[in-house]
């Protein structure tokens, strides 16, 4: 398993939040997504085997987020 941090932008309340946590976690591959909308960032622990940084990054993006 590898972790990595990614910046969201866009999000503005706990629903944003929720929202990104949920499209992340629901990757094959992700083991864990912790978002905050106070550092404005997810920390994700997954499997570098089924998903990449990128990936991770386009399915923020997806939900209508920024990603950094």
């Amino acid at each position: 398993m590898e972790t990595t941090t990614i910046k969201v932008g866009g999000m503005s309340c706990g629903g944003c939040v929720k929202s990104v946590t949920g499209v992340l976690s629901a990757l094959d591959g992700v083991a864990k997504a912790e978002v905050s909308l106070a550092q404005a960032q997810a920390v994700i622990e997954y499997d570098a085997a089924k998903l990449s940084r990128a990936q991770l990054a386009h399915a923020i993006e997806d939900a209508g987020f920024e990603a950094g």
